[in-house]
């Protein structure tokens, strides 16, 4: 998907709020953790994850064997759970009911989870409230999958970056790999880490399909979003390039 450049323009910050949002979106892997932390770094913002809401539920939903597929328990679940961001500089530190999930949400059956949970309609309306709430002041790079829009339609910034799946599935590969080596011990190991890399990317497709084909909120980039290809960019780049945008639409930042 080619990059789409915006002309510079300063930014009217919302009446509502008295700082920017800066939006990224984005699918599984494309490395929006990264760019939203390095954002908030560079303007002084709070960077927070609306993902990890979606995976803190998730384990909830696995801890209390309910699921993923039922709306209804999934949605009352929800209203009973405490669900904190405390943005930090390595990233947010998630809190679940008081309790710090911050690693335990990175696991493999936690991201699946999430996003099966993810595509129901009345789950993502409830999300999308406690979202806008973590950020109705501003100030804030928040991203995930449908910030610029349906959380922050009015976001200041829209970044919405991509990148071909094989890419992203490598990248996940590479998190996971240690990981998945321990649990087949009695392959060799290049066959045991292609077998990983083909499983990771049939995931990561996967998640790319109810993401893009989901009811509520498909993942697709806002109308005024500038779009982002990361395919053939070393990090570098993409920090630069987006560094870049923010620049063109909130030139104070």
């Amino acid at each position: 998907m080619p990059e789409q450049p915006k002309p510079p323009a300063e930014a009217v910050v919302s009446p509502s709020r008295r700082r920017p949002v800066i939006a990224i979106d984005g699918p599984a892997g494309a490395g929006k953790s990264t760019l939203a932390a390095h954002l908030a770094r560079r303007c002084g913002f709070l960077n927070l994850e609306t993902g990890a809401m979606y995976r803190a539920l998730a384990l909830k939903a696995i801890e209390g064997d309910i699921s993923f597929d039922e709306e209804a328990p999934l949605l009352a679940l929800a209203e009973a759970t405490r669900i904190d961001l405390q943005p930090q500089v390595e990233g947010n530190r998630v809190l679940l009911d008081g309790f710090d999930v911050s690693r335990r949400i990175r696991d493999a059956d936690v991201t699946s989870a999430a996003s099966r949970i993810s595509v129901h309609p009345q789950l993502r309306a409830w999300m999308v409230q406690q979202q806008r709430a973590l950020g109705v002041e501003g100030g804030v790079v928040m991203e995930g999958r449908d910030i610029g829009t349906a959380v922050f339609p009015d976001a200041e910034v829209k970044i919405f970056l991509d990148a071909a799946p094989e890419v992203r599935g490598n990248r996940r590969f590479r998190q996971v790999a240690s990981g998945d080596a321990r649990s087949a011990p009695a392959k060799p190991a290049e066959t045991r880490d292609s077998d990983t890399q083909k499983a990771v990317l049939e995931e990561m497709r996967e998640r790319d399909r109810r993401d893009r084909n989901r009811a509520e909120s498909p993942l697709r980039p806002a109308s005024d979003a500038v779009i982002l290809d990361s395919t053939a960019m070393e990090l570098a780049e993409v920090l630069a390039r987006a560094e870049e945008i923010v620049l063109a639409h909130l030139p104070s930042a």
